[in-house]
């Protein structure tokens, strides 16, 4: 049995203990908060390592490698594929239009001021089930996503026959 002969004694030993069970579950994702049931499977809670920006892994990633890379959603007025969950990442060494100086683009995330570079800048994110298909999903309601977010996807590359790089994720980490 405890003796508390104070107040001061009573809170030293219910504070801590108040503190340990707020602290004893992960706090969510950003993107969690408005993530549909089914999407937070695909939700990651910690970010996985050895992300790669765009560039390097359009550069280093072959077809059927497992890749791990960061981005923003954007690269275009619309970067969601409707009905589907899928979306256009760009290389984190571009601004988007509202991050430069004297710039009022509307749609900052389609980075049109930098329409040379852009390109070669982006990659696709298709978010699919186990079965290796895009899930039919848009990835704003499956996975509570909005343009500009920076985002980090574990998946597998796949290439075009332009080279064109797409990552078919199986996890989706949202950074603050």
């Amino acid at each position: 049995m405890f003796h508390f002969k104070s107040l001061a004694g009573i809170l030293l030993f219910v504070a801590p203990l108040a503190v340990a069970a707020g602290c004893g579950g992960s706090s969510p994702t950003p993107a969690a908060a408005g993530a549909s049931a089914a999407g937070a499977a695909y939700l990651l809670s910690s970010e996985p390592a050895g992300a790669k920006s765009v560039l390097d892994a359009r550069a280093d990633a072959k077809d059927a490698d497992d890749v791990v890379l960061v981005g923003r959603i954007g690269g275009d007025t619309n970067p969601w594929i409707n009905g589907q969950a899928a979306f256009l990442v760009v290389d984190g060494s571009l601004k988007p239009c509202n991050e430069k100086d004297d710039d009022g683009c509307p749609t900052p995330w389609d980075y049109c001021c930098d329409g040379d570079t852009l390109p070669s800048s982006k990659a696709m994110v298709k978010v699919v089930d186990r079965s290796g298909k895009t899930v039919a999903t848009d990835a704003r309601e499956l996975l509570g996503l909005q343009e500009s977010q920076t985002v980090v996807v574990r998946g597998r590359a796949t290439r075009d026959g332009a080279g064109n790089l797409t990552v078919l994720a199986d996890g989706i980490f949202v950074r603050n």
